[in-house]
């Protein structure tokens, strides 16, 4: 803890630094180092201009470029300090080399077990295609042999992850974005350490900006002494590391490489409503069992490999059960923040193009680009049933009002939204036309879509969807309907909203 504090103080520090600079060169030409400032200022202006003629050149969406490059043209100073030392992610030879080799051998790994993407092509072309894309962008086959299971609230997962943790007999690998100590954390911790003792393969790894103020700071050493390996994503080293912003938002439990979870819910009470924070938790969870798998299993280990600098035998994580199930075809995914591929927006994107007939969908935030807001629109307008529920109660009041921002254009075009009355929406779901669904940790902001590590299920014709749906229904029974004319803004947020909806892609 006193690591992330002294992180946030160094880097605030970095920020107010670039902020006097900048007002230093537009005051201190009224002072006697008049002509020194001026040569200053001009020289940052240079700078400016080399950067914004870098942003023009480059293949970044132009969604990010525009707040860099007002940023730099108001001030270049400031700007300029902030996008050397945060706007791009840099990686050493070695680095890069680690990386590529850690993607190399979980591609090697997906490639050895037999998906099947020429089945569902053969049966339904069009839903092929999208499972195409997984497949050549995001290394992740569809999977039949596989069944489901939806949990619409984390109280429902809750005991059957035990359950199925206390059922381990070879490995338990776990990865969470928020970890903290009460009835939750401490009952799975206990299930590891037994299993530890008995001599499996137990592996936890938990991100360190997720878990501020709630971890303990020794969380590491702690169970590292039980016999669980451990291990911190993205501890602080330094404040002048851009890489501090790429988190591990991922959700991933595998249990002897034949069980696998995921979801919104994190390792923390609120989850399972033992602890209120924000009015009554809405999450969400799928379990899966069978084939698919085995992508979970190589997601996390590629991942915990590239971190800790180790090299697994993947071969040794496959079960040596043959399954039968019959429940459709599905295909887990990753979203990586460094390889230029917006994986998790596009497969959104995928299912609201070729939607026939409605779009459900789920989301705590709701800060989209524009290229998604116009297939929304463009999907209500054509007569597709678009809805987003969306909290009653927000957690983070800025990003909600940013949210309720983008209700006017969508409610205009014909989208229905829904606010949660009871309390907090933490479900990332998308459904669509009573075939296609995704439950995972893909929320509709820049953080998610652009930013962080993150994981989700794709499903077709899986038994889950229909109870995806029924808890979709039942949450819009709870839930108030935003009138179309929209909600009455202040003075103060009509001056603020811009200003948030332009800075929005950097945080």
């Amino acid at each position: 803890m006193k690591k992330t504090i002294a992180a946030n103080i160094v880097k605030i520090l970095i920020l107010l630094l670039a902020a006097t600079a900048q007002i230093a060169v537009i005051v201190l030409p009224t002072l006697w180092l008049e002509q020194h400032s001026v040569h200053f200022y001009w020289l940052s202006e240079v700078i400016a201009i080399i950067i914004i003629l870098y942003l023009l050149k480059s293949d970044i969406n132009p969604i990010y470029k525009i707040p860099w490059i007002i940023m730099l043209l108001v001030a270049p100073v400031f700007g300029g300090m902030v996008y050397i030392v945060y706007g791009r992610v840099r990686f050493s030879k070695s680095e890069i080399k680690r990386s590529s080799e850690c993607i190399s051998e979980f591609r090697k790994a997906i490639q050895s077990r037999p998906g099947s993407n020429g089945i569902l092509k053969e049966i339904e072309p069009g839903i092929g295609v999208q499972a195409e894309y997984l497949l050549k962008f995001a290394d992740a086959p569809v999977y039949t042999n596989t069944t489901t299971r939806y949990f619409p609230l984390g109280d429902d997962v809750f005991p059957v992850l035990l359950e199925e943790l206390k059922n381990a007999k070879n490995f338990i690998f776990m990865e969470f974005f928020i970890i903290e100590e009460g009835i939750m954390l401490d009952s799975i911790i206990s299930i590891l350490e037994e299993k530890a003792n008995d001599g499996l393969d137990i592996r936890f790894m938990y991100d360190s900006f997720g878990s501020i103020l709630r971890a303990p700071h020794d969380m590491v050493k702690r169970l590292e002494k039980k016999g669980i390996k451990c291990f911190e994503f993205n501890s602080f080293k330094t404040a002048f590391d851009s890489r501090y912003n790429n988190r591990d938002h991922r959700k991933i439990c595998v249990i002897d490489g034949s069980v696998g979870f995921t979801g919104g819910f994190n390792l923390a009470d609120e989850y399972i409503n033992q602890k209120t924070v924000y009015g009554h938790w809405k999450d969400t969870a799928i379990m899966i069992k069978g084939d698919a798998v085995w992508s979970l299993t190589a997601m996390f280990l590629a991942l915990w490999d590239s971190s800790k600098k180790e090299k697994d035998e993947y071969q040794r994580y496959i079960p040596s059960a043959k399954f039968t199930y019959n429940d459709g075809f599905i295909a887990p995914y990753t979203d990586y923040p460094l390889d230029d591929e917006p994986v998790g927006k596009n497969v959104y994107l995928n299912m609201i193009n070729r939607a026939n007939s409605y779009v459900y969908i789920m989301t705590p935030y709701l800060v989209p680009d524009t290229v998604l807001v116009s297939a929304l629109e463009n999907a209500a307008k054509n007569g597709i049933d678009v809805r987003i529920i969306m909290p009653g109660i927000p957690d983070k009041k800025i990003v909600y009002m940013l949210g309720q921002s983008f209700y006017p254009v969508l409610l205009k075009a014909g989208v229905k939204i829904y606010e949660y009355t009871p309390g907090f929406v933490h479900a990332k779901v998308f459904l669509s036309d009573d075939e296609l669904a995704v439950v995972g940790t893909i929320n509709l902001d820049y953080r998610s879509l652009a930013h962080h590590f993150e994981d989700a299920v794709w499903m077709y014709k899986a038994s889950a969807i229909n109870e995806i749906k029924k808890d979709f229904m039942e949450t819009i029974n709870k839930s108030e309907e935003v009138p179309k004319e929209g909600k009455k803004e202040s003075v103060l947020r009509r001056i603020l909203i811009p200003i948030l909806r332009l800075f929005a892609p950097l945080f």
